[in-house]
């Protein structure tokens, strides 16, 4: 059990990391911007352009939580103190260890809320588009795409976002060639935009019946999904419309109708696909604004580097180009030039656990 100096050590610990919190978040700006949003939402005229008010309620209720998450742990560090003196005056043991556990949850929460306020770029808070394609490494590799597949969605899954799956192209032989779905949520597209980029992997392969260790890739690209109010302007003859039969699970609409959707943007190169609604218009509205989300992405980067080599080319999906690698094999933290945030864990993949990889990423800025 930790000791009652420990305790009163840690509190003070949590107050000034409270303290850095609150000046990081400018805890008094946002209270003054939510009353300002509290009295635009009670005027007579609100609702008239209801996409407006839409956006103003979504901002006021972001707000909210974040200023109510503060002020709960403001009051959980002072509960803590009153605590700590109670179990201190009258010995109680199982005082001290609930106290200890406390520390433990409000430092778990408070790393959570620092996060969380290094998310202030401009699309930080809005939905996150992904895109997962299969590399070099043949089965693995679609099999590797596939575990990346489920580890973003269980991800999404255990933050309680949303997730909506635009298109799954499934492999012959096994795992997917790619995958296209928005994961719906506050801060999403904040918390996913630095996983960008080629992921490895290695393990021993479970379709080498000599079980011999290989390596794959996959590469990640992730935007925002942009609102329908911004206006990204596409000339009809910059682009071509394929049409082709939808070849995921679904029952006999989906498997007998040319309803899927492909949308190739010439200038830049892009391809979007869109599968997964039940009508060809409604593919095609879908993949229309995953293009839109693209260009916006690329419009807003323009300005850093050369637009041909934005066009979702990662160069090739292989070895040399990867942001992450995750080792399986052997099961061991390796103690070369990776930290150990950038070599993965069995456990964390599969469940989705992968907190620890977007954390440090965003730490790191």
């Amino acid at each position: 059990m930790i000791g009652t100096d420990q305790l009163k050590s840690d509190t003070e610990g949590l107050k000034g990391s409270l303290s850095e919190l609150e000046e990081a978040m400018d805890v008094a700006s946002l209270s003054a911007h939510l009353e300002e949003l509290g009295a635009e939402s009670e005027k007579q005229d609100f609702w008239e352009d209801h996409a407006k008010a839409s956006k103003l309620l979504k901002e006021k209720k972001s707000l909210e939580t974040k200023l109510n998450e503060f002020r709960g742990l403001q009051s959980a560090v002072g509960d803590l103190e009153v605590m700590i003196e109670l179990a201190e005056e009258g010995e109680d043991e199982a005082l001290f260890a609930e106290a200890e556990a406390a520390v433990k949850e409000i430092s778990r929460r408070l790393d959570i809320a620092t996060v969380a306020s290094l998310l202030d770029g401009e699309h930080d808070a809005d939905n996150a588009i992904v895109n997962i394609h299969g590399g070099a490494g043949g089965t693995d590799a679609q099999d590797w795409a596939e575990m990346l597949f489920r580890m973003y969605t269980r991800w999404a899954e255990n933050k309680k976002y949303k997730v909506k799956i635009w298109d799954l192209q499934q492999a012959d032989e096994g795992g997917i060639k790619g995958a296209t779905f928005t994961v719906e949520g506050e801060n999403a597209y904040g918390y996913l935009k630095n996983e960008k980029g080629i992921h490895r992997l290695v393990r021993i392969s479970p379709f080498d019946s000599n079980a011999r260790r290989h390596t794959s890739f996959a590469a990640i690209d992730v935007m925002p999904e942009i609102d329908d109010d911004i206006d990204v302007e596409i000339n009809s003859d910059d682009i071509r419309v394929d049409t082709f039969r939808s070849s995921g699970a679904g029952g006999q609409h989906v498997n007998k109708t040319d309803s899927a959707i492909r949308i190739t943007h010439k200038p830049t190169n892009i391809v979007v696909t869109c599968q997964n609604e039940r009508s060809q218009h409604q593919n095609k509205e879908v993949a229309m604004r995953l293009l839109k989300s693209k260009l916006l992405e690329l419009a807003e980067q323009e300005h850093k580097e050369n637009l041909a080599e934005l066009a979702g080319d990662y160069g090739q999906i292989t070895w040399g180009n990867q942001i992450r690698s995750y080792v399986f094999q052997p099961y061991t933290m390796v103690k070369d030039h990776r930290t150990e945030a950038e070599t993965g864990n069995v456990q964390a993949v599969m469940d989705g656990d992968i907190d620890l990889f977007i954390n440090e990423k965003l730490k790191q800025r």
